[in-house]
């Protein structure tokens, strides 16, 4: 762990924050000293357990229920989060869509519904926040979890590129535009990483078998996927003043090189 207190007086909202890497970003905050944490997503089982477990040990949390696809639902949780805390303060887009398609079996409502999720979804949050940002003169930080995918990708990920190469511009765009504002934006695209929902995936349109992790981290370079904690301890210090002035970075996550060959 990082030095304690990384986020202190901070306030922060995480969408997408009820499960996998979204939900291990909630914990390291609150761990580093968050004033107030609000989190995201459509699992009220799972987005209540998750505040009910860090209020009880010292993080006021709540869960703001939302279907990220729904726009208008994406953006208001901004002003819920500041009518619960009083002012936000940093924001991290981890919520994500990435149900498979290709250039020639993706349809328009599968195209739509990942533009909807992996990027409207961020756009808007980010502009309501940067609005308040600004309104109070206070500063402040975002950061936006995208992907190794977004330079590229599989075949089979086509319109899950598309919404995260422009998420990775918008970044460079806001912090850009808002570095007089002293709010720093950045990004970090994770590469393959060990999450229940990767696991789902693999199961789901790879037909892997229980042993799937285990071959998975035999596979890579440094003998294993990434981990949600080393991820979130990053995301965590990215919010922190410990990073300095750095904005506008799209960091790559990962454990192959862009660029390298055998």
């Amino acid at each position: 762990m990082t030095a304690p207190g990384l986020m202190k007086d901070t306030i922060v909202l995480i969408s997408g924050g009820t499960h996998g890497l979204g939900a291990g970003i909630a914990r390291h905050a609150a761990a580093e000293g968050a004033a107030g944490i609000a989190i995201t997503g459509r699992s009220v089982e799972a987005g209540a357990k998750i505040a009910k477990d860090l209020t009880e040990l010292g993080t006021p949390t709540a869960f703001l229920p939302a279907d990220l696809a729904d726009t208008q639902q994406a953006s208001s949780t901004v002003a819920r989060t500041i009518e619960l805390f009083g002012r936000l303060d940093a924001v991290v887009n981890a919520a994500g869509l990435t149900t498979r398609g290709s250039m020639t079996d993706t349809t328009p409502e599968l195209f739509d519904e990942h533009i909807a999720v992996n990027l409207k979804a961020p756009f808007f949050i980010m502009s309501e926040a940067i609005r308040h940002l600004k309104e109070r003169g206070a500063g402040g930080n975002i950061v936006n979890i995208i992907s190794m995918s977004e330079h590229a990708g599989q075949p089979y990920l086509a319109p899950y590129v598309a919404a995260k190469a422009g998420l990775a511009g918008v970044t460079r765009n806001a912090a850009h535009a808002h570095r007089w504002d002293q709010i720093r934006i950045n990004g970090i695209n994770i590469g393959w990483t060990a999450t229940d929902g990767e696991d789902l995936i693999q199961r789901r349109f790879h037909g892997a078998g229980d042993d799937w992790l285990e071959k998975a981290n035999a596979s890579v370079p440094m003998g294993k996927l990434g981990q949600i904690d080393e991820i979130a301890e990053f995301v965590v210090f990215l919010l922190s003043s410990r990073s300095g002035v750095v904005t506008g970075s799209v960091i790559d996550w990962d454990q192959n090189v862009l660029g390298g060959s055998d």
